[in-house]
């Protein structure tokens, strides 16, 4: 839905006023000063449903007080080695902003391959750049630009997408899940990039079984999308992958420009940001090894998609089997 009713926040707002005042206090650490915006994003995503949307939110508050979200950046993952093998297996950064002030974030899909960590690490990392998103990327794009940024653009680059993809379908089902129902509508639109044949196959199964929500949010670009994401951000802002190379140029990509890398700026400030609150949480304590056990969400939709996913792969790597004898 485009437009939620003043009616409906107003109807949102008064059923927030008496929740516990825990939920309250995690409350602020989602709506950072925006209230209003932050209910709308709730209600967009139940369809303006006020009861169903105030369910998702306190689902996701509770959510929030039982793992304790709110201290999710002041848990380091230890020792650095560790996190440079989660970064190198799941493939995401910042590459830069659009004209319009919105965070660009790339992910690695075809690339990721979610070998070197259990799937806690993961969840946690995870959970740690959505938190980082919010409390710190975006009131200072916020701040920048002059106006209320609240949403991201992500680059999905599909290079490399295998059959192997199968293994990560669960991790990238919780994951997902994690993004639905606890942070909802803060990506503006999803371009897909570099989709390999298996890719355009199985996406022509999964998309009717989208959310029309979701489904007005995916774009599929030809090739690796630079011309058509020129028109949306400055070339300094492309991730890597989407930037077309000219013959006889070379491949190697510095941290720098490789925003995957845990050496890119975008992570070592981030990694930085969650060793000084650990130290400002806990002065005195060492940092321990040791992952984050986030309570994992239950998303039928979700688990829906990943099975018609999985079972259509199957189908084309029999295919590719046959084809290979």
């Amino acid at each position: 839905m485009a437009v939620v009713p003043q009616e409906s926040i107003n109807q949102f707002e008064a059923l927030m006023e008496e929740v516990d005042e825990s939920l309250k206090r995690t409350f602020q650490n989602v709506h950072h000063g925006y209230p209003h915006e932050t209910l709308t994003r709730f209600l967009k995503a139940r369809e303006g449903n006020v009861t169903k949307a105030h369910k998702m939110l306190v689902d996701c508050l509770n959510w929030r007080v039982q793992n304790d979200i709110d201290d999710m950046l002041a848990k380091p993952i230890v020792p650095e080695e560790l996190y440079r093998a989660i970064r190198d297996s799941q493939l995401i950064g910042l590459s830069g902003y659009s004209h319009e002030g919105l965070p660009v974030f790339a992910v690695g899909v075809g690339l990721s391959t979610f070998d070197k960590a259990s799937v806690h690490y993961y969840v946690q990392s995870h959970i740690q750049i959505n938190e980082y998103r919010d409390r710190v990327i975006l009131p200072a794009a916020t701040k920048k630009y002059g106006k209320h940024v609240s949403k991201c653009i992500k680059v999905l680059d599909m290079t490399g997408l295998k059959f192997s993809a199968l293994n990560q379908i669960k991790l990238m089902t919780i994951i997902s899940s994690i993004d639905d129902l606890n942070y909802p509508e803060k990506t503006q639109t999803y371009y897909i990039v570099n989709a390999p044949y298996v890719f355009s196959a199985c996406w022509k199964v999964v998309k009717p079984l989208l959310q029309e929500r979701t489904r007005r949010k995916i774009d599929v670009l030809s090739g690796c999308g630079q011309d058509d994401l020129l028109k949306i951000m400055d070339y300094s802002s492309l991730p890597h992958f989407c930037r077309k190379r000219s013959t006889g140029s070379s491949n190697y990509l510095d941290s720098v420009e490789n925003c995957f890398s845990l050496d890119h700026p975008f992570h070592q400030q981030l990694y930085n940001y969650t060793q000084q609150q650990f130290l400002i949480s806990k002065p005195a304590a060492p940092v321990k090894q040791g992952s984050v056990h986030v309570s994992l969400p239950e998303d039928a939709d979700e688990e829906d998609i990943a099975k018609t996913l999985e079972s259509e792969l199957e189908k084309f790597k029999d295919l590719d089997i046959v084809q290979n004898h």
